[in-house]
């Protein structure tokens, strides 16, 4: 998402379901505004960082990450990190498959709602805009509960 012409955002999130407790949505924005030294994207730390912080927040059970194939969640720095973690299980979606990815349809609410129709005065509007969005998406977990239902995968433990 780009913002007053100079840099863009990117959002990283976990829609989180588990069985008789409200569905959550984790996220983490990076914003570039091509300074020098700063990363365009979230490196391979950042998503490392964001599951740390999911297993702090949902206490008390194990993980199951469906991930896209983005390139930086293919690192075998993040791959190292990930089998290496007792509370994280990984599967890797299909090469193009975001039909089956629940986030696609969060971002797809985003987009169509807060900023639909966002003209933002700077880089920071921008920025307050997307948290603001994401923040109202937190509070309605049957919106999240409907992208996860929307991929039609299982979401039941087996």
């Amino acid at each position: 998402m780009r913002g007053g012409g100079t840099g863009h955002v990117s959002v990283a999130g976990l829609a989180c379901c588990r069985p008789g407790e409200y569905s959550r949505l984790i996220y983490r924005l990076h914003g570039y505004r091509g300074r020098k030294g700063e990363t365009k994207a979230f490196t391979w730390t950042g998503y490392r960082d964001l599951l740390t912080a999911a297993h702090r927040q949902l206490p008390g059970g194990n993980i199951v990450l469906i991930w896209d194939n983005l390139p930086v969640h293919l690192r075998k720095e993040l791959r190292a990190f990930t089998s290496a973690q007792p509370w994280l299980r990984v599967f890797q979606l299909p090469s193009y498959a975001p039909d089956l990815n629940p986030l696609e349809g969060i971002w797809a609410v985003l987009k169509g709602g807060v900023l639909a129709n966002l003209a933002a005065a700077g880089f920071a509007r921008l920025l307050q805009a997307i948290r603001h969005g994401l923040k109202k998406i937190q509070y309605r977990p049957g919106l999240i509960e409907g992208c996860l239902a929307g991929t039609g995968l299982s979401l039941k433990p087996a």
